[in-house]
């Protein structure tokens, strides 16, 4: 039995992931933690978890967990990890895993000098909708890949992002920077899931409106080795009539189109156009959380490994870090 605790119990563990810890086989949802104690107690009434903690460190110290979820912002991730792996926690962490790429160093290593296992949180791997993308390019439906298009464009307070009272995420020193942290990490993941190893990525990024401390428009390019091309484009302060969240894959024989934020591929060739409409889980990250519990018993392989995180970041760097 895979038995959890949560540190840091806001609003993504309320219906997206927490939830799913007591309802996978052979998982179970111990304890959780947050540092407003009347939160923290209040979570745990309302989702029936027998013990809560208003410090971390209690948290850590329960001889009855043997697995973590981190669900913080993510200035607090390595610390937090660092700890866990210390104690022979196995751990999960939410996305982005660090601020950048040399926090994820620092988690990588730590990994390799100990015994407990570590899974970062891109769990779209895992949704039926983006393993049919998947599918459709392993199986040359469009040919071959020639270019990917991404354009993520959405007003200064999207819809796409959780209402929060502290908006971290355009906190840089909270968040690493602004809202293409938040939201990038999914989109970018997918390309290394769909398309492996980087050989060269740039790009650049700038703050247009100064409506917050954070970049708000960021541009990068990434070459895989594969020869694929991919383009993206993320700005935070368009017009709301202006907003999109399209992902355009290019081929030979046609294109394949998808929001990462949807539920629709929609697919057209020389022969055939067609359109599938998904339904997602209601807990979203279950089917990922079935494969950590099966990794962290030793019954599959790491859904998502801190090596490949440590890739992503060095790309989220190279689109944002100031020359």
């Amino acid at each position: 039995m895979i038995n959890w605790g949560i540190i840091g119990c806001g609003n993504v563990t309320e219906k997206k992931s927490g939830p799913a810890f007591k309802k996978v086989a052979g998982s179970n949802l111990v304890a959780v933690m947050r540092r407003d104690a009347e939160k923290a107690a209040d979570y745990a009434a309302r989702h029936v978890v027998g013990k809560w903690y208003s410090d971390a460190g209690e948290l850590l110290n329960d001889q009855e967990l043997n697995a973590i979820y981190i669900a913080t912002p993510p200035a607090s991730h390595l610390d937090y990890a660092l700890t866990a792996l210390k104690k022979g926690l196995n751990v999960y962490v939410e996305k982005p895993v660090t601020r950048n790429s040399a926090e994820a160093r620092a988690m990588a290593a730590a990994v390799k000098e100990s015994n407990s296992k570590l899974t970062v949180a891109h769990y779209r791997r895992a949704l039926p909708m983006f393993l049919k993308v998947k599918e459709l390019i392993d199986n040359q439906l469009i040919g071959e890949i020639r270019t990917v298009q991404i354009r993520m464009w959405q007003s200064r307070k999207p819809t796409l992002i959780a209402d929060v009272e502290t908006n971290w995420r355009v906190q840089p020193e909270l968040s690493g920077g602004g809202y293409f942290h938040d939201l990038a990490p999914h989109q970018l993941d997918l390309m290394l899931y769909y398309f492996g190893e980087p050989e060269m990525y740039h790009g650049f990024s700038l703050n247009q409106s100064n409506s917050t401390p954070a970049d708000d428009h960021v541009c990068g390019q990434i070459l895989f080795k594969n020869k694929v091309v991919v383009n993206g484009s993320w700005c935070f302060n368009v017009a709301e009539s202006e907003t999109t969240d399209t992902c355009e894959i290019i081929g030979t024989k046609g294109k394949i189109t998808f929001p990462f934020f949807g539920n629709y591929i929609n697919w057209k060739t020389d022969s055939e156009e067609d359109t599938i409409t998904f339904t997602h889980p209601e807990h979203i990250q279950q089917p990922f959380i079935t494969k950590i519990v099966a990794y962290f018993n030793g019954e599959g392989p790491n859904p998502c490994s801190i090596d490949e995180a440590v890739t992503l970041m060095d790309i989220i760097d190279a689109f944002t870090l100031k020359k």
